[in-house]
C-alpha cells in the first residue's frame, strides 16, 4: 500500500519527492524501515532522531519500539493492532515536515574513564602509532565531545564519533577474543563503551566504572541517540569509588545541556 503524499514507487521502496529524499521499506510484516540519504554524518543523523521524536509524539494503536541507526529509523508494529495504511501516511507526514529546530537541546553525559596500566591495554601503542605522549593521547581523547549516532551490537553499546583531530589509527589486525565489560575502545575519530565481556577488535585506550547497560533500572541504557558524551579522566581510587557507587545503584553520571 503506497503511503499518502508525494511518494512513488522505487526499487527499493517508496521514494519521497519532498524536503529530502527518504525511502520507505516494509520489513516483514512488523516492521517498517525509512531511509535516509546514504552517508555518517551527525546532519542526517539528526533527521532521523527528528523522526522519532515526531512519530513518539504521535504514537498510534499498535505502533512498538522505533530503533534509531547512524542513517534510518526502524519502527515497529503490532499487524493485529495497527492500521497499516494509517501507520505508512503518519510516517509520510512526519517525513515531509521534519524540523531539526525542534529537538531538544543536546545532552552531554560525563563518562568518567581510567587511563591506566591493565585497564589500558593499547594506550602505549597507540600514542607509539600517533607519534606522541600518552598524556597527549589522553588529552586528546578527554577534550572532545562525541556525538552518539546510535545503540547497537549489544544491548546500551553507544557508536560515538568526535569531528575534529581523528586519530589516524584503525581497528586492531588481530581482535581479541573477549574484553572486559566497561572498556572504553578506539578508531580513527569513533570512541565506544562496551557494555559487557564480548569480543572486540578495537583499541582500548581505558575503562569507565559505570555501566552503559543496567538492567535493575526501568530505562537500563544510559545513553541514547542523539545525545554527547565526555571521557573524564579519573584516578584508581576516585575509579573504585564510583565503581563501589554503581554497584550500589545510587551513581548518578554528571549531565549538562551542550552549549552552541
Amino acid at each position: 500500500m503506497a503511503p499518502a503524499g508525494p511518494w512513488k514507487r522505487g526499487p527499493a521502496g517508496w521514494i519521497s519527492g519532498g524536503f529530502s529524499m527518504y525511502t520507505l521499506h516494509d520489513v516483514g510484516d512488523q516492521a517498517l524501515l525509512v531511509e535516509f540519504e546514504n552517508e555518517i554524518s551527525m546532519a542526517v543523523n539528526r533527521k532521523v532522531v527528528a523522526l522519532k521524536q515526531a512519530l513518539e509524539e504521535k504514537r498510534l494503536p499498535g505502533m512498538g519500539e522505533l530503533i534509531p541507526t547512524y542513517r534510518s529509523l526502524v519502527i515497529h508494529y503490532d499487524p493485529l493492532r495497527a492500521d497499516l495504511g494509517e501507520l505508512k501516511e503518519l510516517i509520510a507526514q512526519c517525513a515531509q515536515h521534519l524540523d531539526v529546530t525542534s529537538l531538544p537541546k543536546s545532552i552531554v553525559t560525563e563518562i568518567p574513564v581510567l587511563y591506566e596500566g591493565e585497564y589500558a591495554l593499547d594506550l602505549e601503542e597507540i600514542a607509539r602509532i600517533e607519534g606522541k605522549t600518552e598524556e597527549e593521547i589522553i588529552k586528546i581523547h578527554s577534550q572532545s565531545d562525541y556525538y552518539v549516532y546510535m545503540l547497537g551490537f549489544a544491548p546500551g553499546h553507544p557508536y560515538t564519533a568526535r569531528f575534529e583531530n581523528p586519530f589516524s589509527f584503525k581497528r586492531r589486525e588481530t581482535p581479541r577474543v573477549r574484553i572486559p565489560g566497561g572498556s572504553i575502545v578506539v578508531q580513527l575519530g569513533l570512541s565506544d563503551i562496551i557494555p559487557f565481556d564480548q569480543p572486540c577488535g578495537w583499541n582500548i585506550i581505558g575503562t569507565t566504572p559505570i555501566l552503559a547497560c543496567d538492567y535493575r533500572k526501568e530505562n537500563p541504557f544510559l545513553l541514547k541517540a542523539g545525545q554527547w558524551i565526555r571521557h573524564v579522566p579519573v584516578d584508581k581510587a576516585e575509579f573504585m569509588d564510583i565503581k563501589r557507587q554503581v554497584e550500589l545503584g545510587c551513581y548518578q553520571p554528571k549531565t549538562y545541556e551542550k552549549e552552541g
